[in-house]
């Protein structure tokens, strides 16, 4: 399973490097799903560089990115609506719960790290075992934030990946989620 998770994480990774055009959805790096909305040149230092200016759409802030830099800051396609079967399999996943031996810090700092990475993945993973654990003891108010985010950052891109409302596509999450309690409970 480890393998295939990493091919389909690599699959991915090829999108990295992808041109945009005005109008695109696009994925940053734990802020989320965002719209192209221009694509602009400006001097810098005497040199000329283009940038995309993406619109975040949770929050509309608005970020300018080098084309150039496409790659390094990890921006990509949403992904296919035929790889949402992927993304509930690792939600769906079973995983030994064994976090005791490690401080919520050093949680927080991997998951942080992992979510950085803008796998749609990574951020299922952190999901799920933040989700997890939350079942079996409290939260760091940092984990408890990290929760939050993935959620936000997971859900809304599931949702426009399958074009259904985020009410929805949580009500599915949730009740996934309930049905492994279950199960491991």
């Amino acid at each position: 399973m480890a393998k295939k998770a990493l091919k389909e994480r690599c699959e991915l990774q090829k999108q990295i490097g992808k041109t945009f055009y005005v109008g695109d959805l696009a994925v940053y790096p734990a802020h989320g799903v965002g719209r192209v909305e221009s694509i602009e040149s400006r001097k810098i230092n005497g040199d000329t560089m283009t940038f995309y200016i993406l619109k975040i759409l949770e929050n509309n802030m608005v970020i300018m990115i080098p084309t150039k830099n496409v790659e390094s800051v990890g921006l990509r396609e949403l992904i296919s609506s035929d790889e949402i079967p992927k993304v509930f399999d690792i939600l769906m996943e079973k995983r030994e719960i064994s976090f005791d031996n490690q401080t919520w810090n050093r949680r927080y700092r991997e998951y942080m790290d992992k979510i950085k990475t803008g796998s749609i993945y990574d951020v299922a993973e952190v999901f799920r075992d933040l989700y997890l654990l939350k079942l079996t003891k409290d939260l760091s108010f940092g984990e408890r934030k990290l929760l939050d985010t993935s959620q936000s950052l997971l859900i809304r891109e599931l949702c426009i990946a399958k074009n259904v409302e985020e009410k929805v596509m949580l009500s599915n999450v949730q009740t996934m989620f309930k049905k492994m309690n279950e199960m491991i409970f």
